[in-house]
């Protein structure tokens, strides 16, 4: 009788467990990036559980479609939407809320182009194609800053997601690909590509917010102790993400790249 009564115990506490936790929607730009990993990473790291959370993390090709899906409430939060956009649509009445900064200057995004390009120079960019993500996002912003910066006019293109980009770009449909660590950082290692530029070559890109953590107006309204946990959750996890190795290794692995390649991403940018 008494393992009867101890084994509806446990499992009413699983069951007391399992209603407590809360889901989370998140749409998530560029997947494998460094600075767009934390959610995922501290998921696998069993952080977020730990606050009584489930992430279901959905990934875009950029701000654009990230903050679509956070106005039309599909899901509860956008990671890494670009400032110019958020406030545009926020100016207009959108149901969008900003929550965070998600990432203050812009070194980790960079512009590259083929080994054997005749782009040797930033004067070069006149006339040619340039990528960028999607309208509204910190790539585009970069772009309108490269512009005045070097002096050039060159043609900005929307090319979606680093991988995307890459395809492009190596075979010849741009003159200029974009990407973000660690994606195409062992390309670069091995010669096959050449970095040109780097956002924080416009000065005002190099201190500010660049990106933000957004929310659905409507879902923050009616959840908003849970998506404080949220920020507590992730705040956990950032700090643990640059703690030391053990982040680095789990990173690597979700990202699938060598872990050397891995720590480039918060080393190097």
């Amino acid at each position: 009788m008494k393992t009867i009564s101890a084994a509806l115990a446990a499992l009413a506490l699983l069951c007391s467990a399992a209603q407590a936790e809360d889901t989370v929607r998140l749409a998530v730009g560029q997947r494998g990036n460094w600075d767009t990993s934390v959610s995922e990473v501290g998921q696998r790291a069993g952080i977020f559980k730990n606050h009584g959370l489930v992430l279901d993390i959905v990934y875009t090709q950029g701000a654009g479609e990230t903050q679509q899906a956070v106005i039309s409430g599909s899901v509860d939060i956008g990671i890494a939407a670009g400032v110019m956009g958020v406030l545009s649509a926020f100016s207009k009445g959108a149901p969008v809320r900003i929550i965070s900064a998600e990432t203050t200057g812009a070194g980790d995004l960079y512009w590259y182009v083929k080994a054997d390009s005749p782009i040797k120079d930033k004067k070069d960019l006149a006339g040619k194609s340039v990528a960028y993500s999607t309208a509204g996002s910190s790539t585009y912003a970069a772009l309108q800053g490269f512009q005045r910066v070097f002096g050039v006019a060159f043609k900005p293109v929307a090319t979606g997601g680093p991988a995307a980009t890459l395809t492009q770009a190596m075979s010849g449909q741009i003159d200029v690909g974009w990407t973000s660590p660690p994606f195409a950082l062992d390309l670069m290692k091995d010669g096959k590509i050449r970095q040109l530029m780097r956002a924080s070559d416009v000065p005002e890109l190099r201190n500010q917010t660049s990106r933000f953590m957004t929310a659905n107006a409507a879902s923050l309204e009616a959840r908003r102790p849970v998506f404080v946990r949220y920020m507590q959750a992730y705040r956990e996890v950032a700090e643990w993400m640059y703690s030391g190795p053990a982040a680095i290794k789990a990173f690597a692995a979700w990202a699938k790249v060598p872990e050397a390649i891995a720590r480039l991403a918060p080393e190097d940018y």
